[in-house]
């Protein structure tokens, strides 16, 4: 809400951008899955936290409606494979009668995860916010975006 509030965007401009995400995750999460399939885990989970990390660290330099659009349709083209590919890779590992219990361990991860991003994303954005002159949602695109970025260079 900040980002909206500071960048004078409408409830109508965030929620088009919101839906522009889909758009993309939707359109590249099978090829996505057809390049694990071809080139493996590493590469392909390279490729996405390296690309997803450098869009979402772009989200802080969005100062227009179009800019906002182009980074959420990326975020979405970039991050699709990510979920249904980590899924895929772990049918790979564990047998059948070990699936369901990893499966649950992972989604409760992905709700635990959710929890503390969330936390941390607060707090970013209410005690960074002024920092080197920039709004605190900059602040959490740049201290969110830059790991995955580091560690796709690492998975490389």
């Amino acid at each position: 809400l900040q980002m909206k509030h500071d960048l004078g965007f409408s409830d109508a401009m965030y929620g088009l951008g919101a839906a522009i995400f889909y758009i993309g995750y939707v359109l590249c999460e099978v090829p996505s899955n057809m390049l694990l399939a071809r080139f493996g885990a590493r590469r392909t989970f390279m490729r996405i936290m390296l690309l997803w990390g450098i869009a979402s660290t772009c989200m802080m330099f969005v100062h227009t409606p179009t800019h906002f659009y182009a980074l959420r349709f990326l975020l979405g083209v970039f991050e699709a494979g990510f979920f249904p590919g980590i899924v895929l890779y772990l049918t790979y590992w564990f047998p059948p009668r070990r699936r369901a219990a990893v499966f649950s361990i992972f989604f409760a991860g992905v709700a635990v995860a959710g929890v503390l991003g969330g936390l941390v994303s607060g707090w970013i954005m209410r005690d960074m916010g002024g920092v080197m002159g920039l709004e605190g949602w900059r602040w959490m695109f740049a201290i969110e975006g830059l790991p995955a970025v580091l560690l796709g260079l690492m998975a490389a």
